[in-house]
C-alpha cells in the first residue's frame, strides 16, 4: 500500500475506485516499527526473579551475634582481677596451728561500648503501588528486599571497621590490637605470593602462638579463625605444594597448624575484602582471633521491623513505612585474643 497520510479537507480518491476519510491517518514506517516492537513486547518472555544488585555479606561468619537488649544506649562488661597478699604460690601454704590465713581480693571494674539505631524509610508512591497490581511485580517486596541488603551492608561496615561517626572501630582496625609485620621470606619479601609454603605455614602458626601465649595458653581462647584478603586466599587455595603433588597449599596449613595438630581444633581460613591495604604503611593483614562470643560480639538489641505499620503521607502521595533496629558496635572483650599480622 502507497503511504497517503492524512489530507486536509474533502477526501482522497484512490487508485481501486475506493476513497478515505480525511480522518484517517495512514501507517507510515515509524509506525510499522512501533507496532512491530509492540508484538515483539507482548511475545516476550519475562524473567520472574529480579536481578538483584551483586554483594557479599560475611559478618555473620566471622562475628558471632548474640540478640536481645531492648533500646539501650550503651552496653556495659564487668572485669574483676584477682590478688592475694603474698601471691597465690607459696603465701597460700599454712602449717598446722596458724591463726592467720590469706586472703582474697577482688578489684573490679566495667567498660561501655556504645549502640545506634539503623532507621530507614520506605515510601511507595500511591500510583506505582496501584499498577503494580497491572504488571504483577509488589514495589513493595522490592524495597523490602532493598531495606534488608542495606541492613546487612550496614552491619557489615560497623562490624568490620566501624563508625566513623561515633568514633567506633572494628574488627579490622582497633588501634588497641596488637600489630606487627610478618617474617621476612627467603625470597626477600613478607608477601605470601613469594614465599614458599613452610613460610606460609610458619607465619601462621607462629600468629597462634603468638595471641595463644598473649591468652596464658587458655584452651579456649586457642585461636581459630583466620581471615585475609582474597587475592592471598585464592593463591594458597590455587598454588600447590610442590610441581610434583597434588595438594594445595591450603590444605597443607589445614593438616599442620598448630590448632588441629596439636589441639585436634578446627581452623577456618577465609577471605574479605576488608583486609585488603589496612595494615601497617598500606600493607594487607592477617587478622588472627577466637571466634567464641565469650571473646568478642556484636549484639542486634532490636532486631529489624516495621515501626507502627504504613501511613499515607499526603504531602508526597505516597505509603511511608518505617523500619528501626538497634545495634551495638563490635565488643572486642579480650584483647588478649586476637592479633594483626601485616604485610602479607
Amino acid at each position: 500500500m502507497k503511504n497517503l497520510g492524512t489530507y486536509p479537507g474533502g477526501v482522497k480518491t484512490l487508485g481501486g475506485g475506493g476513497s478515505v476519510p480525511n480522518s484517517m491517518r495512514f501507517l507510515d514506517g515509524a509506525a510499522v516499527q512501533s507496532g512491530g516492537a509492540r508484538l515483539e513486547s507482548e511475545l516476550e518472555k519475562k524473567d520472574p526473579i529480579l536481578k538483584e544488585p551483586l554483594t557479599s555479606v560475611t559478618y555473620t561468619r566471622d562475628i558471632p551475634i548474640t540478640t536481645g537488649g531492648g533500646w539501650v544506649d550503651t552496653i556495659s562488661a564487668m572485669y574483676v582481677q584477682y590478688g592475694v597478699l603474698d601471691g597465690s604460690n607459696e603465701g597460700l601454704a599454712a602449717s598446722s596451728g596458724a591463726t592467720e590465713s590469706a586472703i582474697i581480693q577482688a578489684n573490679v571494674a566495667d567498660q561501655r561500648w556504645g549502640a545506634h539505631i539503623f532507621d530507614i524509610t520506605m515510601r511507595v508512591d500511591a500510583i506505582d503501588q496501584l499498577r503494580g497490581k497491572l504488571t504483577g511485580r509488589n514495589i513493595e517486596d522490592m524495597y523490602r528486599e532493598g531495606i534488608r541488603l542495606s541492613y546487612d551492608k550496614h552491619n557489615e561496615m560497623n562490624s568490620y571497621l566501624g563508625m566513623k561517626r561515633f568514633g567506633t572501630c572494628g574488627l579490622m582496625n582497633s588501634p588497641d590490637v596488637p600489630a606487627r609485620m610478618v617474617q621476612v621470606g627467603s625470597g626477600g619479601g613478607t608477601r605470601f605470593i613469594g614465599k614458599d609454603p613452610d613460610e606460609i605455614l610458619f607465619d601462621i602458626n607462629d600468629a597462634i602462638v603468638t595471641n595463644w601465649n598473649r591468652a596464658e595458653n587458655d584452651l579456649s581462647a586457642l585461636p581459630n579463625h583466620i581471615l585475609m584478603p582474597h587475592e592471598q586466599l585464592n593463591y594458597i587455595i590455587m598454588a600447590k605444594v610442590s610441581h610434583s603433588a597434588d595438594k594445595s597449599i591450603l590444605t597443607y596449613i589445614e593438616e599442620n597448624n598448630l590448632v588441629t595438630k596439636q589441639q585436634g581444633g578446627n581452623l577456618f581460613i577465609g577471605g574479605t575484602n576488608f583486609c585488603k591495604g589496612i595494615g601497617t604503611g598500606g600493607t594487607d593483614r592477617m587478622v588472627v582471633y577466637s571466634h567464641n562470643k565469650r571473646f568478642l560480639k556484636m549484639e542486634e538489641l532490636v532486631s529489624l521491623y516495621r515501626l507502627g505499620g504504613t501511613v499515607y503521607n499526603a504531602d508526597k502521595k505516597s505509603y511511608d513505612s518505617r523500619f528501626v533496629a538497634n545495634i551495638s558496635q563490635l565488643q572486642l572483650l579480650y584483647l588478649e585474643t586476637i592479633g594483626y599480622y601485616d604485610g602479607i
